[in-house]
C-alpha cells in the first residue's frame, strides 16, 4: 500500500509558555532586573537612558496622557519619524491602556485624514518637519480649526474624535501643545494613580493600530493586543538568542512592526539596548551607529542591506561586533543573505516573515540552521503557531513541495481591521486561519519558501511564472545591484515579463546581454521581453516594493494602455 504523501502543517512546538501578561507588566520586571542596562541611545542627540530612566520617562509621559483625560480604549496616534519620544509614547500609552495608532510618515493629507477619521484618535503627537514634508502644516490643512485653538480643547468638524495635538520638538504651533509642556502636566498624579491604572488592563486588550498598505482602497487598521505583540516579540528573541547584552542597531522605521515589535519589544523583553542611528534609515549613519555603539545586531529590508553593503565608505568600518540581526519585510534574495554573511559579519542572521495582521512574524529561520536554510527559506513556524499550505481554489492542504497558499493560526493573529468586518472576514476565516496573499511551498520538517504574491503571479499563455524565480537568478548575475519582475499586459499571451534592474555603480549592460545570460539557464518562457534599467524602484518606506505602481509605469512607457483594458475570462 502506497503511503500518502505528507501533508504541508506544521506546528511551532514549545517549551516556553507564553506570556500571560501587559506590556507595562513586563517593563516593570525587566528594569527591576536590569536598571542600569542601557534601554535606549539615540545617536543624532546622543540622548541615553537606562531602563530605569526610561521607564521613570515612560510613566511621566503615561500621567501626562492621564491628565489629558485619556481613558483606557482610546486612541492615540502618532506621525513621526524614529525618535526617543516615540518609543515613550508606544509605552506610556501601554501603561494606561490607550490604543496607539501608527501614522506613516510618509502619508500625505489624504492619508492622514483617513488614519484619524477611521481610528477615532482623540490625541495627536506629530513632529514639526523632517526634510522636504512640513507635518504641521498638513496637519492644519486636514484640520484648519486646530490653528484658533485652544491646546486640549479642540473642536474639528473633520475630525470630530480629535481634541489633543501635541508637538514633539522645541517648536511651537497654534492650537499644540509643546513635549516639554505636555510631560510637566502629569506632576498632579501620584505613582498610586498611575498604578492603579496599570492593575485595571488585561493582556488581551487592544493596545495598537497599525494601517496596513494595499495595492487597492483604503489602508486598513490591523487591531493588536499585548498578548499579540509582546508574545511575538519575545518568541522572535528567544529564536534569535538575545540577551541583555545586546545591542540593536534599528534602522527600520518604529510605526511599522519591523521597527515596533521585532525591534523595540524584542529588546525590551531582553533587557537589551534600542539603538537609533537616524530618524530615516541612512546607510552612512547606520555604519557609524553599529561601529560606535559596537551593536551586536542590526535589523533591515533587503534594499537597506544592499544600500549599506554598497556604500562607498562601508569598508572602513569595523563590524565586527555584529552576531545577529532580522533581514525581512520584503522577499530576502539568497545572494543578499550571503554577502551580508560574508562582508557584515552577522553569522546568525536570520530571516523572519510574516505580516502586519499576524503581529508580524509567522515563520523564522534558526540562528545555527545551516547557511542554505537561512538563505534560501523563510524558516519553520515560531513557538505556539501553525503554518499550513494550501490549494488557492479548493482551500485543501496541499502534499510537501507543492505550490499554495500559506496561512497561519495562532495567539499573534490580529483582533481584526478596526471597524472593518468585511475586511476582517476576508482574511481570517471561519477556523480562524489568517490567509497571507503569498504563494509559498513547505517542506517535511516544516520550512517554508515563500514564491510569492497571489496577485504578483504571471500567466504567460496558462504557464504560470513565478517572479521570485526569476529574480534569484538574476540576482546571480555579476553586473546586477537589485532586480525585480513584473507582468505586463499582452495581446498574444495575456501577459509577458518585464525585469527592472538596477545595475551596480560603474556597470553597464544591454538587454540582449541580460537576455542571453538567461538562454540555457532558466526556461524559456521564463526570460524577460522586456528589460527596463532603472535607477530605484518604486516603494514604500519600508523598502516594500510597489510592484502595481511599476506595472502601471510600464503599460504607459511600452504604449499598452489597450492591452492592459483587453477582458480576461
Amino acid at each position: 500500500m502506497t503511503e500518502s504523501p505528507k501533508l504541508s502543517y506544521a506546528f511551532g512546538g514549545a517549551d516556553t509558555p507564553l506570556l500571560g501578561k501587559t506590556i507595562p507588566d513586563l517593563l516593570d520586571e525587566i528594569t527591576e532586573k536590569y536598571p542600569d542596562n542601557e534601554a535606549m541611545v539615540d545617536v543624532p542627540s546622543d540622548r541615553r537612558y537606562t531602563y530605569r530612566e526610561f521607564r521613570d520617562t515612560c510613566r511621566r509621559a503615561a500621567k501626562s496622557f492621564m491628565t489629558l483625560g485619556v481613558q483606557r480604549g482610546d486612541r492615540v496616534a502618532i506621525w513621526a519619524t524614529n525618535r526617543p519620544e516615540w518609543v515613550i509614547v508606544q509605552l506610556s500609552t501601554a501603561m494606561i491602556g490607550a490604543v496607539l495608532v501608527n501614522i506613516n510618515p510618509a502619508y500625505r493629507t489624504h492619508e492622514l485624514q483617513h488614519a484619524l477619521h477611521d481610528s477615532e484618535a482623540g490625541t495627536l503627537l506629530l513632529i514639526d518637519r523632517f526634510k522636504t514634508s512640513d507635518y504641521v502644516s498638513m496637519f492644519y490643512s486636514v484640520c484648519p480649526e486646530a490653528k484658533d485653538s485652544v491646546p486640549g480643547q479642540m473642536k474639528a468638524k473633520s475630525l470630530p474624535f480629535m481634541s489633543n495635538v501635541i508637538l514633539i520638538g522645541d517648536e511651537t504651533s497654534p492650537g499644540m501643545c509643546t513635549w516639554q509642556e505636555f510631560m510637566k502636566l502629569g506632576s498632579g498624579v501620584s505613582d498610586e494613580e498611575l498604578a492603579q491604572r496599570q492593575k485595571r488592563l488585561d493582556f488581551d486588550d487592544l493596545i495598537n493600530i497599525q494601517y496596513t498598505s494595499g495595492t487597492t482602497g483604503s489602508p486598513k487598521g490591523a487591531s493588536l493586543t499585548h498578548h499579540n505583540i509582546l508574545n511575538n516579540g519575545y518568541s522572535v528573541g528567544e529564536g534569535m538568542r538575545f540577551t541583555e547584552k545586546d545591542r540593536l542597531c534599528i534602522p527600520v522605521p518604529f510605526y511599522h512592526c519591523f521597527g515596533m515589535v521585532l525591534s523595540n519589544l524584542v529588546c525590551l523583553t531582553r533587557g537589551a539596548t534600542m539603538v537609533m542611528p537616524a530618524e530615516y534609515f541612512d546607510p552612512l549613519a547606520t555604519l557609524q551607529a553599529i561601529e560606535k555603539e559596537k551593536c551586536t545586531a542590526v535589523h533591515g529590508v533587503p534594499t537597506m542591506f544592499i544600500a549599506v553593503m554598497e556604500h562607498p565608505e562601508f569598508a572602513q568600518f569595523d563590524l565586527s561586533t555584529l552576531r545577529t540581526g532580522i533581514m525581512a519585510g520584503a522577499p530576502c534574495p539568497v545572494e543578499v543573505m550571503r554577502k551580508a554573511i560574508d562582508l557584515m559579519h552577522v553569522r546568525e542572521i536570520v530571516i523572519a516573515y510574516g505580516e502586519t495582521e499576524a503581529s508580524p512574524v509567522a515563520t523564522l529561520t534558526p540562528v545555527d540552521a545551516p547557511l542554505e536554510d537561512r538563505t534560501a527559506t523563510v524558516g519553520s513556524p515560531l513557538p505556539h503557531l501553525e503554518v499550513k499550505v494550501v490549494d488557492q481554489d479548493t482551500g485543501r492542504i496541499v502534499p510537501c513541495g507543492q505550490q499554495g497558499e500559506i496561512c497561519y493560526r495562532g495567539y499573534s493573529t490580529m483582533r481584526g481591521y478596526y471597524k472593518n468586518p468585511a475586511g476582517t472576514a476576508e482574511v481570517i476565516d471561519e477556523a480562524g486561519w489568517l490567509h497571507s496573499g503569498d504563494m509559498a511551498t513547505m517542506d517535511e520538517r516544516g520550512y517554508c519558501k515563500i514564491t510569492g504574491r497571489i496577485k504578483d503571479m504571471i500567466i504567460r499563455g496558462g504557464q504560470n511564472i513565478y517572479p521570485r524565480e526569476i529574480e534569484e537568478f538574476l540576482f546571480t548575475h555579476p553586473k546586477i545591484k537589485d532586480v525585480q519582475v513584473i507582468g505586463v499586459p499582452d495581446k498574444k499571451y495575456g501577459e509577458e515579463i518585464q525585469a527592472w534592474i538596477q545595475l551596480k555603480e560603474g556597470e553597464s549592460a544591454t538587454a540582449d546581454e541580460v537576455q542571453e545570460f538567461c538562454r540555457g539557464s532558466i526556461a524559456h518562457y521564463n526570460i524577460p521581453r522586456y528589460i527596463r534599467f532603472a535607477s530605484e524602484f518604486p516603494m514604500t518606506v519600508t523598502g516594500k516594493i510597489q510592484k502595481f505602481k511599476m506595472r502601471e509605469m510600464a503599460i504607459k512607457e511600452l504604449g499598452l494602455e489597450a492591452e492592459a483594458k483587453t477582458e480576461m475570462a
